[in-house]
């Protein structure tokens, strides 16, 4: 693969330390998250690990552990020296995987916007103005 053909990730990482998730799975579900809606395509190249591990603050072991699952499942593979690229496998999230996930993060804003006080009108006021920039 040529220079110019590798396209950098440029998903936002993020990691959630009351989750109760592993920070090595969160990264993991990013990431097929990204591949499954397209954000993510063949060829794209994932940050190394030592920035991703910099960016959010980890240990890089955490980060290779994730990246050495991926490689396990064939969602991404690895060039010594050159990098971590996404593979031509695809990943598909049914309706039901998608609408169990949305889910999720939902209940999580909500007790997260709770234990700050603000009422579920509060916070949908707030997503829907969000969303309007």
């Amino acid at each position: 693969m040529a220079a110019s053909d590798i396209r950098q990730s440029g998903i936002p990482f993020s990691l959630d330390p009351k989750s109760g998730v592993p920070y090595y799975k969160q990264i993991i579900l990013q990431i097929e998250m990204a591949i499954a809606d397209g954000r993510l395509t063949t060829g794209d190249q994932l940050p190394t690990v030592r920035s991703l591990a910099v960016t959010l603050k980890i240990n890089p072991n955490t980060v290779a552990r994730a990246y050495s699952e991926l490689e396990i499942r064939n969602l991404v593979t690895t060039q010594q020296g050159t990098g971590t690229f996404i593979s031509d496998k695809e990943v598909k999230l049914s309706e039901v995987e998608r609408e169990e996930k949305l889910e999720e993060m939902v209940r999580t804003f909500l007790s997260r916007g709770r234990s700050y006080g603000f009422s579920p009108r509060e916070l949908a006021e707030a997503v829907r103005r969000a969303g309007e920039t």
